[in-house]
């Protein structure tokens, strides 16, 4: 009995092809979540909407920045529709010496975008003790365009507490995640050309490795459709005849012959046989 067995290195190879499938699902599976989308909106809405999702690059990723008041000293922490704090729902919060203050909450968010900037607000709070008629705080993040800069550092402008209502936190925010996006100076021509280089890349790189490593292809053996190409110039010849030269064998054009001037003599025509003999 005849046994056949598959090279070692073609099961190695599927198995990396495996892998490389795995690896090629999981970025995609991480790239398509959206995680502004835990904040909750006072009125929902897909201009706002879309105002958040360009703060997606930002998420997940906690914004600190220390102030001294006297002699107190606090620092700020924030997240884009994160927790900031140890209060869950709170995207930012005031830390001090014994307790913890939460400035606003991303369960309770306004997204304001203009053409190169967006301004977060968070709101409800904790209440003022005296301040502000006692009604909750709010917390406003500017985000300015910065293309240098991909996540700028937090920092704080202001409080204003002396007002009867509407009382605010403001703080500011560099990063190139709220920037417009260049016109592109590429034009129609050399886009096309740059898609198909690409295309052309891996037609042949993957062509290259399925005849190398699953096939077992050697030598020019591993130009994927090698036989097809060794063809193509005779292929182009014989459409180049069936299109442009005409069918059936050549007919040789008739000889040319002269005029003459003169008319031709007329052979005498002989009567002797007509004699009796």
């Amino acid at each position: 009995m005849k046994v056949s067995m598959s090279p070692p290195h073609t099961a190695t190879s599927v198995w990396l092809l495996v892998l490389a499938v795995q690896l090629v699902l999981l970025v995609c599976g991480g790239q398509a979540s959206d995680d502004t989308k835990r904040c909750k909106l006072f009125s929902e809405s897909p201009a706002e909407r879309k105002v958040l999702s360009l703060l997606e690059p930002l998420t997940n990723k906690t914004f600190s920045v220390g102030t001294t008041s006297g002699k107190d000293n606090y620092t700020y922490q924030f997240q884009v529709c994160g927790d900031a704090g140890k209060t869950v729902g709170a995207g930012l919060v005031q830390t001090g010496k014994k307790s913890e203050t939460v400035l606003g909450l991303y369960t309770a968010t306004q997204a304001i975008g203009g053409s190169d900037w967006v301004m977060l607000i968070y709101s409800n709070g904790t209440k003022y003790d005296t301040h502000c008629s006692k009604e909750m705080r709010k917390a406003i993040v500017m985000i300015s365009c910065n293309r240098g800069v991909e996540m700028g550092k937090l920092e704080v402008v202001l409080e204003e507490r002396e007002r009867e209502r509407d009382c605010f936190y403001l703080f500011e925010l560099d990063s190139s995640a709220v920037c417009p996006a260049l016109p592109s100076q590429l034009s129609a021509g050399s886009i096309i050309l740059i898609i198909g280089f690409v295309l052309l890349s891996v037609y042949l790189i993957c062509g290259f490795l399925y005849q190398r490593l699953i096939v077992g292809a050697k030598g020019l053996q591993q130009f994927p459709n090698y036989v097809f190409w060794t063809q193509v110039g005779n292929l182009a010849a014989d459409g180049c005849n069936f299109v442009c030269r005409t069918q059936g064998p050549e007919e040789e054009p008739p000889t040319y012959r002269g005029v003459s001037t003169e008319p031709e003599e007329q052979p005498e025509e002989r009567d002797d046989h007509l004699l009796p003999m």
